[in-house]
């Protein structure tokens, strides 16, 4: 009987713990016997395949290569099989191979999604909102555990009261408040902090300084302190954009959300090329996520069909519920403003591109529109529809966030050396961006998936255990301090 992919996942994990070296004697022999070309062994050998990198200024392509990958790494790239042998080998005639992507704005709320993000070639997501039962998760995933992307989290959501908390957010308003809560994230062992726009200026110092002490990373939105009475029209915000783009963000999060805070809401071409220039010359990388808001959009334009489009059965059904005012307000909006906001955070998504801000792609996967793992698919589309090539769609998905993760050359990169995360095609995504709706094959840590497999991890993200979302979501907010009862939510 054929094995399970998460079989077979933990077996490869447990084999390559577990192998042994070559003995100084097989390394003689070998070079004895083949001094031009020394042998390599490793688990799976991908066979007349094209390789696309997106490492350099410009796609490095190698055709009709050999691709030998051992305990979940790239050892070679050659242009002949001679010297190379593994213990299983694919023909990928025809395919072109790339990295596999990062969707570096997701919001996991049960491991069920994970089989979404790797049916469609996501082999490392950044969840935005997190809650202890995904450090348990994302080590279950590095043990072969759990099959899934690679997992990253920040803590919960640092905010303040005002318009835009929700009950999912750790609330803070003074600077020890603040302090104790990045403390207690610290002890969960969450390493990176995610913040918010209501955070007032003094909360918002204190986590600061609070990160430094602990080395750890911030990361989210522009915080934007009190919101007094006519900001953003007539009043400035109490926190100018410019004041945080030299506080050591690792991204700074949607371009809807830059629009709002660096120009007051207002759609205008020339102040928004200056904001490009400012963000720039920070070097602060910036994920704009235009799905976000082009979903939105779908959902007036549709008066609310498209919830339920193709795909939204992946989204789980108990956050689902959750947000029911927030489909009913969006699917009852005139579309016309929609679009128009739509196209201008295209517009300026392409000024970033130009004035040489690092974009990395996320989607914010998880929201009631986003569906996870397509959803990134759709915002590399969106991104070339905004006037990027391919090629910078998908270095956006790829080696900036590698770069931006400190991985680079490890993570998102088709070379020697990198991990052997990587997604295989029929068509040419450098041609075509819309190919990245059809993987042909996946390999991930070593371990290659075929189509069916890959149908069969989207079949499976339909199979929403809602007894355990519920356990873990509602048990992590009664963690962070949420009075569960009181809100109704037990």
């Amino acid at each position: 009987m054929r094995k399970s992919m998460s079989e077979v996942f933990r077996s490869n994990a447990r084999k390559w713990a577990g192998r042994a070296s070559l003995t100084l004697g097989a390394l003689v022999t070998a070079c004895a016997t083949q001094p031009a070309a020394p042998t390599q062994e490793g688990d799976l050998l991908i066979s007349h395949v094209r390789v696309v990198d997106f490492s350099g200024e410009a796609p490095d392509v190698r055709e009709d290569v050999f691709v030998l990958v051992d305990e979940g790494a790239i050892i070679a790239v050659a242009d002949t099989q001679a010297g190379l042998i593994a213990d299983v080998e694919q023909d990928a005639s025809g395919l072109t191979l790339i990295p596999g992507l990062t969707d570096m704005h997701v919001h996991v709320w049960d491991e069920a999604e994970l089989a979404a993000y790797l049916s469609s070639g996501v082999t490392r997501v950044r969840n935005m909102s997190g809650l202890p039962f995904h450090l348990t998760l994302a080590e279950q995933v590095e043990a072969g555990n759990v099959l899934g992307p690679h997992l990253l989290t920040t803590g919960p959501i640092l905010n303040s009261t005002g318009p835009n908390a929700q009950v999912n957010h750790q609330l803070v308003e003074t600077a020890e408040e603040a302090r104790a809560a990045v403390a207690w994230q610290a002890e969960q062992g969450f390493t990176r902090l995610k913040v918010y726009s209501n955070l007032t200026r003094e909360a918002y110092g204190a986590v600061l300084e609070e990160a430094e002490a602990r080395g750890m990373i911030v990361t989210g939105h522009t915080p934007e302190g009190v919101r007094g009475p006519g900001v953003p029209f007539e009043a400035p915000f109490d926190i100018a954009f410019e004041e945080v783009l030299d506080d050591g963000f690792e991204t700074i999060e949607h371009v809807e959300s830059i629009v709002w805070h660096g120009l007051s809401d207002r759609q205008d071409e020339a102040a928004a090329r200056a904001l490009a220039k400012r963000i720039a010359a920070s070097g602060v990388p910036v994920t704009p996520t235009l799905l976000a808001y082009h979903n939105l959009w779908r959902v007036a334009e549709s008066q609310g069909a498209a919830l339920v489009r193709p795909g939204t059965e992946m989204l789980n059904p108990v956050v689902q519920q959750t947000e029911r005012d927030h489909q009913e307000f969006w699917a009852s909006q005139p579309p016309g403003p929609a679009a128009q906001s739509d196209a201008f955070y295209g517009r300026v998504t392409r000024m970033l591109q130009e004035e040489g801000v690092m974009l990395v792609a996320g989607t914010d996967a998880g929201i009631f529109t986003n569906v996870p793992g397509l959803s990134l698919v759709e915002e590399l589309g969106l991104m070339v529809k905004a006037g990027l090539t391919p090629f910078d769609a998908l270095k956006a998905a790829t080696d900036a966030p590698a770069q931006v993760l400190g991985r680079k050359g490890l993570d998102g990169c088709a070379l020697e050396g990198c991990a052997a995360d990587l997604v295989l095609y029929a068509c040419d995504p450098l041609a075509d961006i819309s190919c990245l709706h059809s993987p042909e094959a996946l390999i991930r840590a070593g371990v290659w998936l075929n189509k069916a497999d890959l149908t069969a991890l989207r079949d499976s993200a339909r199979n929403h255990n809602l007894e355990r979302t519920q356990e873990n979501v509602l048990g992590g907010l009664a963690a962070q301090g949420v009075n569960i009862t009181a809100l109704g939510l037990n």
